[in-house]
């Protein structure tokens, strides 16, 4: 047993950077993803590395067993390296191997197998220490505790990831006939449910086979003069790619009815301006044939009079007559000329037809099960901002998917049902059917630039996807099911063969654990992340479909309600006018604080904790670390590491992170009282130190940040509560506020030079307001080196989607939270209201910083950059900022003459006089105008002036993104600087 008073491996040190390399590099594909969906998954590899780091005692620490040291050091000897004799060579080696194990291939390389499952064996040699997550959710913490020889104990209050828990950790490591059943049973599904359905897609004529629907929504122009169809196009491509391009066609025939008609053709493009614009807009329809634009509360309305326009209109002999209008197949096979497209004809409608009827036909057959044979269930308006398609017409389940996607679904349903199979199996062919719902559907897109089919959780949400695509089940070898039948024995064959251990697994909430106290050796959590997925209303979406097929078997007590239930999950519901859900920060702190304490009941006298999060706020850091220090735990460190992704929607341009802080805790020991003023004095050295090692590894920006916020927490979370010199207890929201500022000091230190984190106010020897506004702007928006741009099960980037929500066109510049810029301003004296459309603008909670092209009628007025260029030129030796902002030049003039002609002074610039940052800013737009006399002439007064210029020209160059227009500006204009 490692005592009590031992450190842990991951209390003193941690491979920060190679555990990122390998958990930003696509960790979470493969192996227990195949199973089931589960929403911000957690990478194996940084799981895997910091259970290991936590299971492990430091061998540096005097309280280390000689025996464990004695055993690591054999077992270490068998991979290849040196290992010295001292314990500090032991310690580097066990963290070599914790970063080497994260690597996906070592992970399943025999021989390291080996030595990780040895390693804790020799710290835990009494027993296996049970590991246990109460926010299990996909599996990634229980399921890598198996792999290193653990027990594990895994509870979700979520009913559709326990039952993935239980196929992941029961089924598929205790049954070792499962493979085989498997495959036997999902066989006889496959070609019964063919059998049934194929000849709802099939058309052999050619010797192809359809296998994407391209689908568009349709609403009537409401012009009276025209009322024509509308088809609903974001995009007219089919395939946009650098050597492929075709796409549709549309013309207007006015010739056989008096309302018009929009009929297409498939084209093969030239260049882009060949290719019509798409009909709708952020929700606005315009129609092709008239011009009209239809404002999005008509395009509602009527979509809401169709449940949101997913099937078609059918009078009763067959015959079209409106809603969904199929525009294009993607085929596979045969000998086609041209290409894989084709527009649609009125074969495939008649079986669109066909499959409706048969649909209708089994709908009024008796039916034995107490439920509707496909979902009726009514979505939830407390998760409208999730499942905003509601505000459509979309207002049940069923209406998610068109009517042949339900046939097809129900079928799988019904025949599996029919079958007699292993409870383990029948639970496997679930969780294969609800691979299906994730692809058809009519919330799922085609992707033209990557000719690829984005299934409907392309976002952690639900919307509008006016062009849809419907996948065909496919038959034979390219059936989806059979596929995904040979992933999973495949999956179940790679446990088998690594012997891993059986866990458990419970539906219950966090904050009411069924384990008895002091029964767990690690608890090891990664709650959510505040607002960020509302998992129980999208796992409604399978959750309906699963009630279907298990409701009378063994899992059947965790499918008795209707719909997944909500009201005590820990996540906040952002605010819509319609919804009346009161989870805000307040319920998120005290959930987090009702779990944090039961993991401390159920956590043993000498056992660790680890709880994980990423949020770009600081009001969920701030919920989370209440909770956490309200619940008695005490940090004792903290390690970033790279799990997110930049192809994520949300991570362009914005402070969005690319790592997930690893907060490691002990319960608090002891009611100490701490003293405010120690605690301050204290707190710029840690975080000092703490931002010079992650800068070391790679960690930058918003990241390093909230990185930050753990060596900040050990220092604060060691006291029950810490008290100012006049017995003020300080709350946990103003000691964050410190670290805000602490951070960015340090920050502009580093960028602008020791006076910059001095400055307040003015101070002397300091650059202007503006300027260290910037400087700390773009040092937040810096890159984690760790991040790549994988995609992920559920983060597919779809197409240019509009949809309701959708925000308009893109500005230029970069996008931090409010609350983000704000927190690092105020204590830095930086008035944000002051430079309000000067060099920020604020919309809707974001601050985005202007771009420099942004700021050019500012700086030169009316007449532009080039005749301000001129002017600049024919006077070399004036002074050139006073040709800068022209309406203020009297003002500015006074300035000058009231300090005596002497260059401005924090004062007078704070009075309205032209900056630093300006002149830098118009340095570049003279360089962007290819204005060379007008720059020289304004750097060799910046030279003149003397040094602030250049020094903040070179620290806003090592800023700006590398492939920004304002790095390349600022490139160039450098290059002219007179040596």
């Amino acid at each position: 047993m490692i005592p009590k008073e031992c450190k842990r491996l991951a209390e003193v040190d941690f491979p920060i950077a190679t555990v990122s390399r390998h958990s930003a590099g696509g960790g979470r594909t493969g192996q227990p993803s195949v199973l089931h969906l589960w929403w911000a998954r957690r990478p194996l590899a940084a799981c895997r590395a910091v259970l290991l780091a936590l299971l492990l005692p430091d061998p540096c620490d005097e309280n280390c067993p000689d025996e464990f040291k004695k055993i690591a050091r054999e077992l270490l000897r068998k991979l290849p390296g040196k290992l010295g004799a001292s314990d500090r060579e032991l310690q580097h080696a066990l963290l070599r191997f914790v970063g080497d194990f994260a690597g996906p291939n070592n992970a399943t390389q025999a021989t390291v197998l080996e030595v990780g499952r040895g390693l804790v064996k020799a710290a835990h040699p009494e027993e296996p220490p049970l590991v246990v997550d109460s926010f299990a959710g996909g599996g990634s913490i229980p399921f890598e505790a198996l792999r290193l020889g653990s027990e594990a104990f895994a509870s979700d209050i979520n009913p559709v990831a326990c039952l993935a828990l239980k196929v992941l950790l029961q089924d598929v490591t205790r049954t070792k006939t499962l493979e085989e059943e498997i495959q036997r049973i999902g066989k006889t599904i496959r070609k019964t449910v063919e059998n049934e359905i194929e000849h709802y897609y099939s058309q052999k004529t050619d010797g192809t086979r359809p296998t994407i629907f391209l689908w568009s929504r349709t609403v009537r122009c409401e012009s009276p003069a025209c009322g024509a169809e509308i088809p609903l196009m974001r995009s007219f491509w089919l395939c946009k790619k650098a050597k492929r391009k075709w796409a549709l066609h549309y013309s207007i025939d006015r010739s056989k009815r008096n309302t018009p008609i929009v009929n297409f053709k498939i084209v093969e493009p030239h260049s882009v301006d060949e290719v019509q614009k798409g009909t709708v807009l952020r929700g606005n329809a315009t129609c092709p044939c008239c011009h009209t634009v239809l404002p999005v509360e008509r395009v509602r309305a009527q979509l809401i009079s169709q449940c949101g326009g997913a099937d078609v209109l059918f009078d009763d002999s067959g015959n079209r007559i409106g809603g969904a209008r199929l525009v294009a197949v993607i085929r596979q096979g045969g000998n086609v000329e041209g290409d894989k497209y084709r527009l649609a004809n009125e074969s495939d409608y008649r079986l669109v037809f066909a499959a409706m009827k048969k649909l209708q036909n089994l709908e009024r057959v008796a039916n034995s099960s107490p439920f509707h044979i496909t979902p009726d269930e009514q979505i939830s308006i407390e998760g409208i901002r999730s499942t905003w398609v509601m505000v459509y017409g979309v207002t049940n389940w069923g209406q998610i998917f068109t009517a042949r996607e339900k046939l097809v679904l129900s079928s799988f349903v019904r025949v599996m049902r029919s079958l007699e199979m292993s409870p383990e199996c029948r639970r496997l062919i679930a969780l294969g059917i609800d691979r299906l719902v994730m692809q058809m559907n009519a919330h799922s897109r085609w992707k033209p630039t990557g000719e690829s089919f984005i299934d409907m959780f392309g976002r952690h949400a639900i919307g509008m996807v006016w062009d849809f695509a419907e996948s065909s089940p496919a038959f034979g070898a390219d059936s989806l099911f059979g596929l995904w039948i040979d992933q999973i024995g495949n999956f179940i064959s790679q446990v088998a063969k690594f012997g891993f251990r059986s866990g458990e697994v419970a539906l219950s909430d966090a904050c009411s654990h069924p384990l008895p106290d002091a029964s767990a050796g690690v608890w090891f959590i990664d709650p959510p992340y505040y607002d960020s997925i509302p998992y129980a209303h999208l796992a409604d979406c399978f959750y309906v479909w699963l009630r279907r097929m298990l409701y009378d078997t063994e899992d059947a007590p965790w499918f008795t309600t209707s719909l997944i239930s909500k009201g005590t999950e820990c996540v906040v519901d952002r605010p819509h006018r319609l919804s009346t859900s009161q989870k805000d920060s307040t319920f998120f702190e005290q959930k987090i604080a009702d779990a944090a304490k039961e993991g401390r009941r159920i956590l043993a006298d000498n056992g660790i904790a680890s709880i994980v999060f990423a949020h770009k706020t600081t009001e969920g850091w701030e919920a989370l670390l209440s909770g956490i220090v309200k619940a008695g735990w005490s940090v004792c460190a903290s390690w970033p590491i790279a799990t997110e992704l930049t192809s994520r929607l949300n991570a362009r341009d914005t402070a969005s992170l690319a790592t997930s802080v690893h907060l490691v805790c002990r319960p608090r020991t002891q009611d100490m009282v701490g003293d405010w003023g120690e605690v301050l004095r204290e707190l710029p050295k840690r975080v000092g130190d703490w931002m010079e090692r992650l800068q070391g590894e790679g960690v930058r920006g918003a990241d390093l940040v909230f990185a930050c916020i753990g060596p900040a927490l050990e220092i604060f979370s060691r006291y029950a509560k810490v008290e100012t010199a006049e017995g003020r207890e300080v709350p946990l929201a103003e000691y964050l506020e410190k670290v805000w500022e602490v951070v960015g000091r340090s920050a502009l230190e580093q960028v602008l030079g020791t006076a910059e984190a001095k400055a307040r106010n003015g101070a002397a020897g300091a650059l202007e307001e503006d300027a260290r506004l910037t400087a700390l702007f773009l040092w937040t928006l810096q890159s984690t080196d760790a991040e790549v741009a994988k995609k992920t099960e559920n983060e597919e980037e779809p197409d240019d989607e509009d949809d309701e929500q959708d925000k308009p066109k893109k500005k230029p510049g970069f996008s931090l939270i409010f609350d983000v810029a704000r927190r690092f301003a105020q204590p830095l004296g930086i008035h944000l209201n002051n430079w309000e459309g000067r060099i920020i603008e604020t919309e809707k909670g974001v601050v985005r910083l202007l771009a420099v092209s942004e700021r050019a009628q500012q700086l030169f007025g009316e007449e532009g950059a080039k005749a301000v260029a001129s002017r600049l030129a024919k006077d070399a030796q004036g002074d050139a900022q006073m040709v800068l902002f022209p309406e203020r030049e009297e003002e500015t003039a006074k300035i000058k003459s009231h300090h005596g002609g002497k260059p401005f002074s924090a004062e007078s610039r704070a009075h309205g006089a032209v900056t630093t940052l300006d002149r830098v800013h118009a340095a570049m737009l003279l360089q962007a105008n290819g204005q060379a006399n007008g720059l020289r002439a304004l750097l060799k007064a910046e030279q003149e002036r003397g040094a602030d210029f250049l020094r903040l020209a070179n620290a806003l160059s090592a800023l700006y993104p590398k492939d920004s227009e304002e790095k390349r500006l600022l490139d160039a204009m450098l290059l002219v600087v007179p040596r």
